[in-house]
């Protein structure tokens, strides 16, 4: 049976209840324009706030509501807020951006965040972010390394585009639509050609997108972003987690990335497939991650399996947090 969903609007705060959960979704006004950002979760300000941040070709719901929803991720659901960030333009319902409107750049963005954190009161968050969400995350928390405790990054690339992808892009642009331009950025050629019922779902539904446009303002904005000469000495203070899917468009960008970041604070895991549309490893990886953080009390024992490469998870997390922090533990 449907659960049955009740909205109240009041202001610019919608809030929906379900038999489940409940979602407060808010417009935040920011520098560079209106961000819609749903809450969910334990609302525990003591702890940091689990800060997602889409891809292109989705938004917030689309992107993260399989992770959110499986039954393993519960045991984080409970004990964190969750907020979920979308692009300008990208939520469902977005007003469609006029002809020759100056969309907001990766970097506007990115400067966009710390508007949310104030609107909510939030001293630091966790940050998830895929593809463009994960660019766009790695921005801010290079800018505002003090409001950002921990980093999962899926599916990045920090890097500018070459000469030689710039010319691959115009290539495109005159011979694929713009939902297949997309799906060959959110997912590997194999799965591309398997043509699965989850690729079929996805093309149908940026195709039909009533936001097209808004959609490949934000694609356009990415393709168009800078190089953040991310290096040893220029690089992350909280731990990373860098998470790519296996064969996926950016594996090697994700594997150049991690060779530029600290390696006893950054782990690495390779997931196969898609990691955001099947979320059992990276649910399990997420957690040992929250636990190397110095919050081992609110993930049970018995909640992670033991050993492995995702056991190291835990150790890479713990080793760039003070004192203060691991008393937690």
């Amino acid at each position: 049976m449907i659960p049955q969903i009740v909205c109240v609007a009041e202001e610019s705060v919608v809030l929906v209840f379900t038999m489940w959960f409940s979602l407060a979704e808010h417009c935040v006004e920011t520098s560079h324009g209106v961000l819609h950002v749903t809450v969910h979760g334990a609302g525990n300000v003591r702890r940091p706030a689990i800060l997602t941040f889409h891809d292109v070709g989705m938004d917030s719901k689309s992107c993260f509501s399989t992770l959110f929803k499986f039954e393993e991720m519960q045991e984080i659901v409970k004990n964190f807020t969750v907020v979920h960030v979308d692009a300008p333009g990208q939520e469902d319902g977005a007003a469609i951006y006029p002809a020759g409107y100056q969309y907001a750049t990766m970097d506007q963005i990115s400067d966009m965040l710390p508007a949310v954190l104030q609107y909510f009161n939030f001293r630091t968050i966790i940050g998830v972010g895929v593809g463009a969400g994960a660019y766009i995350l790695s921005k801010f928390t290079l800018t505002n390394p003090e409001a950002v405790e921990g980093l999962v990054l899926i599916n990045v690339d920090t890097n500018a585009r070459g000469w030689m992808d710039w010319a691959a892009q115009k290539l495109s642009n005159l011979t694929s639509s713009l939902s297949d331009q997309i799906l060959s950025h959110l997912f590997s050629q194999e799965e591309m050609s398997a043509n699965t019922e989850l690729i079929q779902t996805h093309k149908e539904r940026i195709a039909k997108a009533p936001n097209l446009i808004n959609i490949e303002l934000f694609w356009k904005s990415y393709q168009g972003r800078r190089d953040l000469n991310i290096e040893r000495n220029n690089t992350f203070k909280c731990p990373v987690m860098l998470v790519v899917g296996d064969q996926a468009p950016y594996e090697e960008a994700a594997v150049e990335c991690n060779s530029k970041l600290d390696p006893t604070t950054t782990s690495f895991l390779k997931v196969c497939p898609s990691p955001v549309f099947h979320p059992s490893k990276l649910t399990e990886a997420f957690k040992y991650f929250i636990q190397g953080m110095g919050y081992s009390k609110i993930i049970s024992e018995g909640s992670c399996d033991s050993g492995g490469i995702i056991a190291n998870i835990a150790e890479s997390s713990k080793n760039t947090l003070a004192p203060s922090v691991l008393k937690r533990k």
